[in-house]
């Protein structure tokens, strides 16, 4: 609900059950979020307005794994900014990167 983001989103098209959007990550109609996560923020309209569930369940995992490598504490404004920003270069620009040395964990099987 940010005012004067000058960001504005695909066109929602509210239907039975939740809203449709325009996933930026799948570049598809898929459906949305239920609420805009981070309200206040211009970047959660955005998200609310252009990111699917199923982009945002990779995000939540993606998000963990950024948390845990960069030890960030959530309690500081430095790390909620460090994190808004891999979340809008993860849906937006080229891609939340990988920290320095990390090696994903081996799939069991």
């Amino acid at each position: 609900m940010g005012c004067g983001s000058g960001m504005l989103g695909p066109k929602v098209q509210e239907v039975s059950g939740g809203h449709q959007v325009f996933c930026v990550k799948f570049q598809k109609e898929m459906p949305g979020l239920d609420e805009i996560p981070f309200e206040g923020h211009p970047l959660g309209q955005r998200v609310y307005d252009s990111v699917s569930k199923e982009a945002w369940k990779l995000w939540l995992e993606h998000m963990k794994m950024i948390m845990n490598e960069y030890r960030l504490n959530l309690g500081t404004q430095e790390a909620q900014e460090f994190l808004i920003k891999q979340m809008e270069d993860y849906f937006y620009g080229e891609g939340s990167a990988f920290p320095p040395g990390y090696v994903p964990p081996q799939s069991k099987g």
